[in-house]
């Protein structure tokens, strides 16, 4: 049988050890979901995961992946160069709303204020 390597961030190698101890029933689901910063039900979850899968189930699913929302690099130095040479002494909300009504570029205030 062939061993797949897997790959955890600190923040999974530290749930590793929480989790093991709901699973060996040393800790309660609880006091798990108190120390982790989740719910007891996501804490059920992970326990099953891990029991399941093994440490692979507590790998995260989206390793290296970049957020749905994100703007391609290319987009935002046109958006950027756009807001300056245009929009320059605009406040956000304002560069934002010409920015959809003349450009075309739909983003939100926040990313502009960025």
């Amino acid at each position: 049988m062939a061993s797949k390597d897997i790959a955890l961030s600190i923040k999974e190698v530290d749930r590793v050890g929480i989790v093991l101890a709901v699973v060996e029933r040393r800790m309660k689901q609880s006091e798990a979901a108190e120390r982790l910063g989740l719910s007891a039900r996501q804490v059920r979850r992970l326990a099953a995961r891990y029991e399941r899968d093994g440490l692979g189930g507590l790998a995260s699913r989206r390793p290296e992946r970049s957020p749905g929302n994100t703007i391609a690099e290319g987009t935002l130095t046109v958006i950027v160069a756009r807001v300056r040479a245009r929009y320059a002494d605009f406040l956000p909300t304002l560069a934002r709303e010409k920015l959809v009504e003349q450009d075309g570029y739909r983003l939100s205030k926040e990313t502009l204020r960025k």
